[in-house]
């Protein structure tokens, strides 16, 4: 997410009592929402907060046959779910498509792996003072966990992260983004006739207030958003000792090496760049081409990005790009091409906005950059796909990690090995080798950024493992009268301890 939802005025900041929910390929209003005040949000954490004990009783077998009929309403609604995304968001058909898969996709995965990830797990010790004792790590849910989502994909990054927490027993408060209400509302309609028990899952509309107040009341916060507004959600959450997991920003790069399948990369790189129109966290923003292949590169990316449509995505195959969600975010996008072509890029295809209705943005393809540029540096979280030539591995790897953000990098090459070790150089939390933006609906693949992209990851076992407290357990099975170390210390005790180290390093040291 480019711009932080604090940084403008909220409805509830300016008196106002609901939401009007706008579709941006049209500008019809969809729906007016009511905005959820601080009061109310206390009074549905509390309600959670009730609630949690009774779902957490149910074990995984039974929120395992919750999950599996909240598929079945998935699959029975399936277009009411993808034409609201559609709707509030302004995104292709098919891009609704994906998210409505991952969501169906996740119900099973969560309810299938939830007991493995989540199991207890013995531990052993060397320690002569702890020896006969049997010893456990446990996992409890931490509670009510506030889940604040972004516009850009309003199911599988908000609802989709209410899936792990739920499964590990917690109950779940969902403040959607303000500006796409609808879908989180339409999971609570599923909650509602699935069997989840009356609170466990509750939904929240409103702005940056409602959001604060949920950082405030959560024992445990999910956001997904700017890195500007993760800090002060970090903050919020810090101040209680509450912890809080955070996906932000990225500038994510597509290396392409001189041996690269040339239809591969120049697909990775359009499909990378103009999916969602750009409005994805895992977008790539930035190309680094080597030499030899740069200029068919280019021409080719050209001619793929020329036959992409462009407009309000009425059915399948009636658009490749939709609409911009965010009406700030169509300035930012427009920014950042003309301060490249203002230090001397050029523009080869799109370059401005559209004329209405709707907002939209055409795919925009930009040469000869560098990193004084802002639409290198800065998140752009629109359909733009600035190409850079370089000498080599080594100067790509440099201007890769040139950046505040760590979220994701892709590579292109015959030479897989090769890539493997270029990974390993990257600073960032996921790279795909001959692919984009796939790994994250693998769902057992963790998936987080570093630096200024994020704290923690979603999906896989740390993915849920983070919305519970870990207990140890240590039980002395037969306990003797005394411990040779306890106190009034014996000097013949201490002599065995002593002895006995020196055994069991001997045996480590012969092995």
């Amino acid at each position: 997410m480019a711009v932080p939802i604090e940084d403008r005025p909220t409805p509830t900041d300016r008196g106002e009592e609901s939401l009007p929910v706008l579709d941006p390929a049209t500008g019809e209003q969809l729906a007016d929402v009511p905005v959820t005040d601080p009061a109310e949000v206390r009074a549905a954490v509390k309600l959670a907060r009730a609630a949690q004990p009774t779902w957490l009783a149910l074990g995984f077998r039974g929120r395992r046959a919750v999950f599996a009929t909240s598929r079945r309403w998935l699959l029975d609604n399936r277009d009411r779910v993808i034409d609201t995304i559609v709707g509030e968001t302004g995104k292709a058909r098919e891009e609704a498509v994906v998210e409505f898969v991952y969501m169906v996709t996740a119900l099973a995965y969560w309810a299938r792996t939830a007991p493995a990830h989540l199991r207890t797990r013995r531990v052993r010790s060397l320690s002569p003072f702890v020896l006969g004792r049997t010893m456990y790590t446990r996992r409890e849910p931490v509670g009510v966990v506030g889940v604040i989502g972004p516009w850009n994909n309003p199911l599988v990054n908000s609802f989709g992260d209410a899936i792990p927490a739920l499964a590990a027993g917690n109950s779940v408060v969902l403040k959607p983004s303000e500006e796409t209400p609808l879908t989180g509302l339409l999971m609570r309609e599923m909650i509602r006739g699935c069997g989840y028990p009356t609170g466990v899952f509750q939904v929240i509309p409103g702005a940056g207030a409602t959001g604060r107040a949920l950082a405030d009341e959560a024992d445990f916060v999910m956001f997904t958003g700017s890195t500007a507004t993760g800090r002060k959600v970090a903050a919020r959450a810090a101040e209680r000792l509450v912890p809080s997991s955070l996906e932000l920003g990225g500038k994510d790069a597509l290396l392409v090496l001189a041996d690269a399948p040339l239809d591969r990369a120049v697909n990775v790189a359009v499909h990378g760049a103009f999916f969602n129109a750009g409005q994805t966290c895992t977008s790539i923003e930035r190309v680094y081409v080597e030499a030899p292949l740069y200029e068919e590169f280019v021409t080719r990316v050209r001619e793929l990005t020329e036959q992409l449509t462009v407009g309000r995505p009425d059915g399948f195959g009636t658009a490749d790009i939709g609409a911009v969600t965010y009406p700030p975010q169509l300035d930012v996008i427009n920014e950042h091409v003309q301060d490249a072509v203002d230090h001397g890029a050029r523009v080869l295809t799109g370059g401005r906005p559209l004329d209405g209705p709707g907002r939209f943005y055409p795919p925009t393809v930009i040469v000869d950059v560098d990193h004084s540029m802002r639409c290198m540096r800065e998140e752009t979280f629109g359909p733009t796909l600035p190409i850079m030539k370089v000498g080599n591995v080594e100067e790509a790897v440099r201007l890769i990690n040139d950046s505040e953000y760590g979220l994701q990098a892709s590579i292109v090459t015959r030479d897989t090995r090769l890539a493997r070790a270029i990974a390993a150089r990257l600073r960032v939390g996921a790279v795909t080798v001959n692919d984009t933006q796939s790994n994250y609906l693998a769902l057992g693949l963790p998936m987080g950024g570093w630096r200024q992209s994020g704290l923690g990851v979603r999906h896989g076992g740390e993915g849920i493992r983070k919305y519970t407290r870990i207990q140890s357990v240590m039980v002395n099975k037969h306990p003797l009268r005394r411990d040779v170390h306890m106190m009034p210390f014996r000097p013949s005790g201490y002599r065995f301890v002593l002895r006995l180290v020196d055994l069991l390093n001997g045996r480590l040291r012969s092995r």
